[in-house]
């Protein structure tokens, strides 16, 4: 059985990325560039090429993965906010859109409905951070489909 999901622990992992590709990449990186300094033959210079590819490699798999997923991620939780806004109130969320910024409607997916409404007035009205709007939260709301 899953871990109820809280502020506590909603950060979520990706075990094959980020605790085999990333370690093995950087462990090679610091090979590379070890090598590139202390290689006695004259392939320092092959070393040193070799470590910056592998740093290109590890900066745009983290770039690409990220921008890829979290762009298509905010775009579904944009839309869910509608919904959910649109079935808790009977009202629509475009107009307070422009009121709160993005990281404010997202901390706002882990309010349960019976909150939802209420918060999202105090989001505005207070200007809360986005942590500030996940501490308010009294019955988390799990989000545990997210990227």
């Amino acid at each position: 059985m899953a871990q109820k999901q809280s502020y506590k622990n909603h950060v979520r992992w990706y075990p094959p990325h980020h605790f085999i590709f990333y370690p093995f990449m950087l462990a090679f990186l610091c090979g590379a560039v070890y090598l590139a300094f202390n290689d006695a033959s004259s392939n320092k210079l092959l070393w040193l090429a070799i470590g910056m590819l592998a740093a290109v490699v590890i900066w745009l798999s983290f770039m690409l993965r990220q921008h890829y997923a979290l762009t298509l991620q905010n775009r579904l939780v944009v839309q869910e906010m509608r919904y959910r806004y649109y079935v808790v109130t009977g009202e629509r969320l475009e107009p307070l859109e422009q009121s709160l910024t993005e990281g404010q409607l997202f901390a706002l997916r882990f309010a349960p409905d019976e909150e939802f409404k209420t918060l999202t007035k105090r989001a505005i009205q207070e200007n809360l951070s986005p942590k500030a709007i996940k501490k308010s939260i009294e019955q988390w709301h799990a989000d545990t489909r997210r990227v």
